[in-house]
């Protein structure tokens, strides 16, 4: 059996072969997953909570028989499982209450935290949002400030893309959270990104909200960003 392969196989079918939706989805961070999915085999605790979580086939991961998904069974024939290394099915009537790929999961940050170390830590999970045809995206964040304002204000939801490459992969003139370390202290913007008249190593922030004065930074004092897909405003819970 070749664990790596069918990871990468399930990263694929159910997450559109996108790490950070894999790992929201288990409880982990993308990190691990890269290695799952290229060098490290998990732990067997890892692997039967994967399977238990998106309904994938003991005997399938472990046994190389049969499909990936696992197969209803009537509620009077029993399942069998793989004895794997001490670690036994699930009690029976238990059910799985994670909505993997059900939507954008939209994530709790702490208000006091940064960009930064929201990508690099597992973040709770809220809910998740489902929008007709969005472009790809990878977590949707309830936003602070007025920065934006009236286009974005203190409480509504943003739907983003993780930026992987700071140097090559913005589109300038687009709207991002980013994540600065200045000083010692660390702020998370959301902001328009255009270019500066500094030069390459700079970019120029610019607020939707007129009282904010547009700033040049440097692009080492940037530590993470991404770009905003969509935003969403709830004007009543009646």
């Amino acid at each position: 059996m070749d664990i790596i392969k069918k990871i990468n196989e399930i990263a694929v079918t159910y997450f559109e072969d996108n790490n950070s939706k894999f790992a929201a989805a288990l409880g982990t961070n993308e990190a691990n997953i890269r290695n799952y999915r290229s060098k490290i085999v998990p732990k067997v605790e890892f692997i039967v909570k994967l399977c238990n979580d998106l309904d994938i086939s003991f005997e399938w991961m472990f046994n190389d028989s049969g499909e990936m998904k696992k197969v209803k069974k009537d509620a009077n024939v029993s399942l069998t499982y793989p004895v794997v290394a001490g670690v036994y099915p699930p009690a029976a009537g238990i059910s799985n209450n994670l909505q993997h790929h059900q939507g954008i999961p939209l994530y709790e940050m702490n208000p006091a935290g940064n960009l930064f170390d929201f990508f690099n830590q597992p973040p709770n999970i809220i809910d998740y949002i489902q929008i007709p045809k969005l472009p790809k995206s990878d977590g949707a964040l309830y936003i602070l400030g007025e920065s934006m304002y009236p286009l974005l204000k203190s409480g509504d939801i943003v739907i983003y893309k993780k930026i992987n490459n700071l140097k090559e992969g913005i589109y300038y003139g687009e709207m991002y959270l980013l994540s600065i370390h200045i000083d010692g202290d660390d702020a998370t913007l959301l902001r328009y990104v255009h270019h500066s008249e500094k030069g390459e190593d700079y970019i120029r922030l610019i607020s939707h909200n007129t009282t904010y004065a547009p700033k040049d930074i440097s692009m080492e004092y940037v530590r993470a960003m991404a770009l905003i897909k969509a935003g969403i405003r709830i004007n009543t819970m009646m």
